[in-house]
């Protein structure tokens, strides 16, 4: 399919971040082909009026758990370890592969209408997030979540082996696997080597939620006389590609390790201020050179999955924890929902950026809104005023997914009653 979209605003998130006033962007099959001027030659299939239009790079959810949608607004006003282990981890014992499939295709329909056409997710009954992904048309990492102490465990191992055979680079190669040990505070240290020795051989790298919070830091000093960021390293997980979410809580020593080894940080603003976290030291990483991306985490925790909000939150906390209006730019924070996710995904050569050549991943934003006038700074629109609901279409792999605000192959009414189907009976089955 050919796809052009004229007179718009591109935001093209390249190297220099160019911003593009009345030009044109034209797609073909999966890819970009004409930024700027396009030939007359270029006969598209399909023609976009781009008028007070803003197209930018697709946003990438760096760190989620889509199947949770299911627990939205059940265990809220809950620290970290009692919402784990008294309401999250309890529940999901119950849970089921349909159950997983309705609730990872109500994500990806909220995440479409919010602009975002990858994620990279982390949690079990994986194939039924793959399906729903492929359905849907979205890009997808995916990583079977496993937690393990011994041998008894490897069967969780077993499972992320033959997810990656099943599904890796299907879905016109939207659909990529990592594998994805849970934490170091669930995961031994001889089954986090089990678990790398296994990445090696499938040549993949592993997503793993790391110095979420204090309690998980002081208890590894406890275990190990480490933090959990050192322990990793000694234990020589950070030789594969990480990606390693949260790192709310870390030392300077810490930061430097994670610079070394060139482990990507997954920042979750939202979701480390509703259960009381703190604030990730966003600013010193990336001045030590690190790579920071930014996720939802679940909406258990967070409670949606909007990335323009975790953008803005991404901007204004900074600024507020480090009492610094400087702090983490709107640039910054809008690359964080880009390209820096595209990097931490291994991805920067295909997608994070309006580029020809790169994946047709890209999204177009309504800015004849209100809360969008006047037009002096579109940058610092995108960061501090635009909405989920400002984006209006959506393109992922050159293919139309949501024209406006419609997304019309999936039949949301479907998934609306299965979902409150399932979060009902999940609930029935707890004590109260």
């Amino acid at each position: 399919m050919k796809i052009l979209i004229q007179n718009a605003t591109i935001l093209t998130m390249n190297e220099k971040n160019e911003l593009l006033l009345a030009q044109s962007i034209a797609t073909e099959d999966d890819k970009i082909v004409y930024i700027g001027e396009v030939p007359d030659s270029f006969q598209p299939d399909k023609v976009f009026d781009g008028l007070n239009k803003v197209v930018m790079p697709g946003l990438i959810n760096a760190h989620t758990h889509i199947g949770m949608s299911l627990f939205r607004s059940y265990a809220d006003e809950l620290p970290l370890w009692e919402w784990l282990s008294e309401k999250i981890w309890p529940i999901e014992e119950n849970l089921t592969y349909e159950d997983v499939y309705w609730g990872s295709m109500l994500s990806i329909i909220e995440m479409l209408q919010s602009g975002i056409t990858c994620f990279n997710d982390m949690y079990f009954f994986m194939e039924e997030t793959a399906k729903a992904a492929e359905k849907a048309g979205i890009r997808a990492r995916l990583a079977r979540g496993v937690t393990g102490q011994d041998a008894s465990d490897n069967w969780k191992l077993d499972e992320s082996q033959q997810l990656f055979h099943k599904w890796q680079q299907k879905a016109d190669g939207r659909i990529t696997i990592m594998l994805g040990p849970h934490a170091p505070y669930t995961c031994s240290p001889e089954f986090l080597l089990k678990t790398m020795q296994r990445a090696k051989n499938l040549n993949v790298g592993l997503h793993i939620h790391l110095s979420e919070s204090k309690k998980e830091v002081e208890d590894s000093f406890s275990a190990y006389g480490l933090s959990p960021v050192a322990q990793l390293e000694q234990l020589g997980l950070f030789a594969l590609p990480t990606i390693a979410a949260h790192c709310v809580h870390l030392s300077d020593e810490d930061m430097e390790i994670l610079a070394k080894h060139q482990v990507s940080v997954v920042n979750n603003p939202g979701s480390n201020l509703k259960l009381g976290n703190g604030f990730a030291p966003v600013e010193k990483l990336l001045a030590k050179g690190v790579n920071v991306a930014l996720g939802t985490d679940g909406s258990s925790s967070n409670n949606n999955l909007n990335m323009f909000e975790e953008i803005n939150l991404a901007a204004l906390i900074n600024k507020g924890a480090n009492g610094d209006p400087l702090s983490i730019p709107a640039i910054t924070a809008l690359e964080m929902a880009t390209k820096n996710g595209a990097k931490a995904l291994g991805m920067e050569d295909e997608i994070g950026s309006l580029e020809i050549g790169k994946k047709a991943d890209l999204i177009m934003l309504d800015f004849n809104k209100p809360h969008l006038y006047p037009k002096f700074n579109i940058i610092s629109s995108l960061a501090y005023s635009a909405q989920a609901s400002d984006v209006e279409t959506v393109i992922i792999n050159g293919k139309i997914v949501m024209e406006e605000r419609e997304i019309k192959h999936l039949d949301l009414a479907e998934v609306f009653a299965k979902v409150q189907s399932s979060a009902t009976r999940l609930i029935s089955t707890q004590k109260h």
